[in-house]
């Protein structure tokens, strides 16, 4: 009877201790994630404390009139009754929209208050891809200053940032601060692979950042972050369909059980009957995140993402058939075909306050195979063509293993990383040989024996990086960041060399040494100032160097880059504008010369000259009301050209609109709540279609209009985009064989709706 006693008293007096205290989670409104590291504060009792990794805070009982105070960065800092927040055990955060002081981590692979990292970067924001409803990603990535992502349909794209529209290798596309591809094997519609239904938010930098993430990080780096499992459980179904055939199916299911969080999420997208003849495609893409929070310091987080595409493919029109807008397509068999298999495994170890440990091991497989419409050639007086069916492939097995030290001393902090990453690659084509219609199109194509390329490359590119920040004065912080890459090619011919099977088998490798200086001034009241050095360097890829050359003698492509900007808050922190300037040189260029003897191969022969002026504004005059804008204004200019024989220096480079802008006005009246419209207008300025400057290309303006209603789980929308029906192209460029114009989606309405479930454990 006494052990029944006391055990009866140690429950009452352990009731009494938890009754004395107050505690909950803290998690974000939109995505449901748990928000770590938020201050949490009992007004009247002067007491506070910070949510830990999963978002649980605990407080001591409040009195009867006491209120919190809860406030994160990025986010609308919330006042609630302690009494409710004894009711409520997940209070939800609304993140801030015209807060410039977000948390970004593409920058050093760590979290960074945005105002404290000296380069040009932005943030697409959770509630900016929930409510535009894009159906593919330059929808979105358009909105960032200084991008202009190509729509070559069906989620087929190039990309220009800093640089004019182009398809060589100056962009790095990562997933979580991991490249997509391999270096050595760009290819420029590697964004294919990307599953937009399980983002979370994507990061853009604009110029080098070779200092961090190595080679093709020159034009800029765009970081795709997938979501995060929810704290509470989640399921989320959506369907759309447009006028022209397309129809799409996304879904989520997401929940945190103890330590374990849990994620799965894709879509399903098929096109069918567009407006254009041979456009359909279909796209099935998954991922599956595990978090595993297996104590205060130690996070072990497993995601991995599959992707299977096929589209066909349509290529260009010549001008009668663009400007008649006659959409029947020259190509009737060529197609893409893309599958790609992503798995990454992190652990993140807390030392202590001042030391953290992240290791992850990936691997990565992609296979590209096609019947490529650019590779047909007309034989000459006749109906025939030659073309080819080939393949690209690579499997990647890599780690990458970083550790940040955060010093007293001037609030100071080294980060230091090594990565090594081996990736064999194989490519292969075959001749076909093709039937053409006295009308021009190309209609049908037979298989030969005839083998064009057939080789392997084993890629290892290995690197080591460092990065040291801190603060000589009061509001300065200085960051000085260097990194070193070597990457081995293993050249395997299969065939015997020649001036279009390849070289012969070799060994190559390149080398880089990649610096980066700057610093941030902070100006206090949410303005300051910014400037940095960095230099970007592209190697050759395996297609530069090894096929239809005789012997490879390329050397990697080097870009300077100076850059300053700031950003300023104004009317009471009801809008902000950002602003950045800068200057990029680039040698060594590989560009394709023509010999004497009348063929091509590829030189180091390029420089450019690359300068502008980037901003980004956002303004909410009424709490109704939003106004976003932001743009550019460059200029791009051959230092050194040579093309066909012919040399183009300090011609303008082809492909380059000096303007490029996108502004939005978004409506959400309080009388109806949930309710959104908004009209967005994109501007593309003229450009030169060649590197002769002999033709022009006039740009365009487009006009979208988006709505949607959210009513608790239910939400629906419409989007009625190309509002005004514009013909216009999304490339336009001059060549030898003629002018080719790729046709931009016509007026497309796109509707949809979607269920979302959230549970309330």
């Amino acid at each position: 009877m006494r052990i029944f006693y006391i055990l009866f008293i140690a429950c009452m007096a352990m009731q009494a201790s938890y009754a004395q205290q107050l505690e909950g989670r803290i998690a974000d409104a939109r995505t449901r994630e748990a928000l770590p590291g938020v201050s949490i504060n009992l007004t009247a009792a002067g007491k506070g404390c910070t949510s830990n990794a999963q978002g649980h805070y605990v407080l001591p009982a409040p009195a009867a009139n006491d209120s919190l105070k809860i406030s994160y960065v990025g986010y609308i800092t919330l006042k609630i009754p302690a009494s409710a927040a004894v009711q409520t055990p997940v209070i939800y955060l609304e993140a801030s929209s015209t807060n410039l002081n977000e948390i970004v981590v593409s920058s050093s692979r760590e979290k960074q208050y945005r105002t404290e990292v000296p380069v040009a970067i932005s943030t697409i924001s959770p509630q900016t891809l929930q409510e535009t409803k894009a159906t593919t990603l330059d929808k979105v990535l358009n909105k960032v200053s200084g991008v202009y992502m190509v729509d070559l349909g069906n989620e087929q794209h190039t990309m220009a940032i800093r640089q004019p529209i182009g398809y060589k290798s100056l962009f790095l596309y990562l997933e979580d601060g991991i490249p997509i591809r391999t270096v050595g094997d760009f290819n420029h519609n590697a964004l294919i692979e990307i599953n937009m239904a399980a983002l979370r938010n994507i990061e853009v930098i604009r110029g080098p950042a070779s200092s961090l993430y190595g080679s093709e990080a020159v034009g800029g780096a765009v970081n795709f972050i997938t979501a995060v499992p929810t704290l509470v459980p989640t399921a989320k179904v959506q369907l759309e369909a447009s006028n022209w055939g397309y129809k799409r199916t996304d879904f989520s299911v997401s929940d945190t059980k103890g330590k374990v969080g849990f994620l799965v999420g894709g879509y399903y997208a098929d096109q069918r009957n567009g407006y254009m003849d041979h456009s359909d495609f279909h796209k099935l893409a998954l991922t599956a995140r595990a978090d595993v929070q297996l104590n205060e310091k130690n996070k072990w987080t497993t995601a991995a993402t599959l992707v299977n595409y096929k589209t066909d493919q349509t290529g260009g029109l010549d001008s009668a058939h663009f400007f008649a807008k006659d959409y029947r397509n020259f190509q009737t068999f060529s197609y893409r075909e893309v599958k790609a298999l992503r798995i990454r495994s992190t652990l993140d170890h807390e030392w202590d306050s001042r030391n953290h440990t992240s290791v992850t091991a990936f691997f990565r497989h992609s296979t590209i195979g096609q019947n490529p419409f650019y590779a047909i050639r007309d034989v000459r007086n006749t109906l025939k063509a030659r073309g080819e069916i080939n393949s690209d492939a690579f499997y990647s097995y890599g780690i990458i293993a970083q550790h940040k030290k955060d010093f007293d001393w001037k609030n100071a902090s080294l980060i230091a990383g090594v990565s090594a990453d081996y990736s064999p690659a194989t490519y292969n084509a075959n001749y076909i040989d093709i039937d053409k219609d006295a009308a021009g199109y190309y209609v049908g194509y037979r298989l030969t024996d005839s083998v064009l390329t057939n080789y392997r490359v084993g890629l290892l590119n290995t690197a080591a990086y460092t990065q040291f920040s801190f603060m000589p004065l009061a509001n300065m912080r200085i960051v000085a960041a260097l990194r070193y890459d070597r990457m081995d090619y293993d050249f395997n011919n299969y065939l015997p060399p020649s001036a279009f099977t390849g070289a012969p088998s070799e060994r190559n490798n390149f080398n880089a040494l990649t610096p980066k200086l700057g610093l941030t001034y902070n100006l206090q009241h949410n303005r300051g100032l910014y400037a940095n050095y960095s230099k970007g360097f592209a190697p050759p890829n395996i297609s530069e160097l090894y096929r239809g050359v005789k012997v490879p003698v390329l050397k990697s492509a080097n870009y300077n880059n100076y850059e300053a900007g700031g950003w300023f808050g104004f009317a009471q922190n009801k809008g902000y504008v950002d602003v950045s300037v800068y200057l990029m040189k680039g040698s060594n260029e590989i560009v394709s010369v023509r010999t004497a003897d009348g063929s091509y191969e590829n030189q180091n022969a390029g420089a450019t000259t690359h300068r502008g002026i980037e901003w980004n504004a956002r303004y909410t005059p009424l709490r109704s009301v939003f106004i976003r804008t932001s743009g550019t204004y460059a200029s791009h200019i051959f230092d050194a050209y040579t093309e066909n024989g012919k040399t183009y220096d300090h011609n303008a480079m082809n492909g380059a609109p000096k303007w490029i802008t996108n502004t939005e006005l978004t409506w959400k009246p309080s009388l109806l709540r949930g309710f959104r419209i908004g009209g967005e207008w994109q501007h593309i300025s003229g450009y030169y279609m060649d590197a002769a400057n002999t033709a022009w290309y006039d740009g365009y303006d487009l006009f979208n209009i988006r709505a949607g209603y959210q009513w608790k789980g239910f939400e629906c929308w419409l989007n009625c985009m190309n509002a005004g029906d514009r013909l216009y192209a999304t490339t336009a460029e001059k060549s030898a064989y003629g002018k080719s114009y790729r046709v931009g989606p016509r007026q497309t309405f796109n509707f949809g709706v979607a269920y979302t479930f959230t549970g309330k454990r």
